[in-house]
């Protein structure tokens, strides 16, 4: 199984994985394609998306998690790679680290 979710992005990429996934919200495909397809998809993501946008991509993977995931664009959550698991971090505003 694989999930897209997308953030600002044009249609014309949201018209492409819908071809392959099923758009259950707004920006958010699921679907089940084999790793061929999904690389080739994340390829378009990565073509296709506008410098504001942002995608994440996870899909099931034999391992410790269980899954894996790639991102691309500016967001506030970065993934961190700690002792052979990925984690993902969020840096704190001003207020927050008072």
């Amino acid at each position: 199984m694989v999930v897209i979710a997308l953030e600002n992005a044009p249609n014309r990429l949201r018209g492409i994985l819908s071809r392959w996934c099923l758009e259950v919200r707004a920006g958010l495909f699921v679907g089940r394609i084999d790793a061929r397809m999904r690389d080739k998809l994340w390829e378009k993501v990565t073509d296709l998306m506008d410098l504001d946008g942002s995608a994440v991509m996870c899909w099931s993977q034999n391992g410790a998690q269980g899954y894996a995931f790639r991102t691309f664009g500016v967001n506030a959550r970065k993934p961190i790679l700690s002792d052979g698991l990925w984690l993902v971090g969020q840096e704190q505003s001003k207020r927050e680290a008072k």
